[in-house]
């Protein structure tokens, strides 16, 4: 994953966060990452690329808040107790598979679809697409 150009400037200038940013695992980026790039304001983007920063300099490795299963997905699992279950049952890497498709939708209805064919799949007994 590519890191955002503002964020790059902003480890830059501040050289023990990016060096703790380098001895991050490349989940641990993703998941910061990914957590900037939700951000719907810029100020609120600027805001969390500073707390990045200063979480990296107080040696933690994961963003405070940021749920590596997304609120809509796990909305909907809660819904759905069978495909919860099997939720809890996949391995690190095949939930990560599943939240990363998720992810990848480029507009609402298309991740909404996803979140219900990953809900249906799970409710089904089946791991993955």
């Amino acid at each position: 994953m590519d890191v955002p150009e503002d964020l790059s400037a902003a480890l830059a200038a501040v050289p023990a966060a990016e060096t703790a940013w380098l001895a991050l695992t490349p989940i641990g980026r993703r998941d910061f990452i990914g957590w900037i790039n939700e951000a719907k304001q810029p100020e609120t983007r600027r805001r969390r690329i500073e707390r990045c920063c200063e979480n990296l300099l107080k040696g933690k490795r994961r963003p405070c808040c940021y749920a590596v299963v997304p609120m809509d997905l796990y909305k909907a699992l809660g819904a759905m107790p069978e495909a919860k279950a099997q939720w809890s049952r996949l391995s690190a890497d095949e939930k990560r598979d599943l939240t990363e498709w998720v992810e990848a939708s480029e507009d609402k209805p298309t991740r909404k679809s996803r979140i219900a064919e990953v809900c249906g799949l799970l409710a089904d007994g089946r791991r993955g697409i």
